[in-house]
């Protein structure tokens, strides 16, 4: 198959609500947060993985148009379908869409959003983050108990995100980007990241454009 071109979509992810991407437990030290976020293993600065967003938009849109993956709750394996072509094929025993199609950048804070997180770094001790407690509830008298600390992006965090397509010869270049574009309002009216159904994760694409070229992202079909 011939590489005819790549198109790139670039943007901001605004986060409206707090936003948790779990990272790992591996170096928390006494007294430390037990539910850290995923952050940069060099500078400590959190980031949203390439992973999650495209693993995100991938899940939805199997949600809505790949029966088997809500016949089996995997990942679709098909080979033949939109999902598979633009996402890769995962386990399909056969296949002949070729190369996956999209190339998803890990997400990094963008200078404004870095220099408020600095700040309030210095003047409450936050270390680019904050903490939310959660509870359970005793059912019978109505008390919190076994308060849980979650640490979370605070809500209006941007990132800069960057997405890239591969367009083959023989491809439907229109049917890709529109395909992909409607992952991305999937996930608007969704959520990125964990705990979406208590409240994190509710983010905007904004500063939208294909190209160079401004777009806007709609609500979906």
């Amino acid at each position: 198959m011939k590489l005819e071109k790549h198109v790139v979509i670039r943007g901001i992810i605004f986060c409206d609500t707090g936003l948790r991407i779990g990272g790992s437990k591996d170096d928390i030290e006494i007294g430390g947060m037990d539910n850290p976020i995923i952050r940069h293993p060099v500078t400590g600065l959190p980031y949203i993985p390439g992973s999650s967003l495209k693993g995100r938009m991938r899940s939805l849109l199997e949600l809505k148009y790949a029966e088997r993956t809500q016949q089996t709750g995997q990942p679709c394996s098909c080979g033949r379908c939109l999902v598979c072509k633009i996402f890769g094929t995962h386990k399909a025993r056969e296949s002949h869409l070729g190369p996956t199609r999209i190339i998803v950048r890990d997400a990094s804070l963008t200078p404004e959003s870095l220099d408020e997180l600095k700040g309030s770094n210095q003047e409450k001790g936050i270390y680019f983050s904050e903490v939310k407690y959660e509870n359970l509830v005793d059912r019978k008298t109505g008390k919190a108990e076994h308060p849980r600390p979650n640490e979370r992006v605070p809500a209006e965090t941007k990132f800069h995100f960057e997405i890239v397509l591969r367009i083959f010869e023989g491809d439907n270049e229109k049917e890709i980007l529109d395909f992909v574009k409607e992952g991305l309002a999937l996930v608007q009216k969704e959520y990125l990241g964990g705990s979406g159904s208590r409240g994190y994760g509710k983010v905007r694409f904004i500063n939208t454009s294909v190209d160079d070229n401004p777009f806007t992202i709609g609500e979906g079909k």
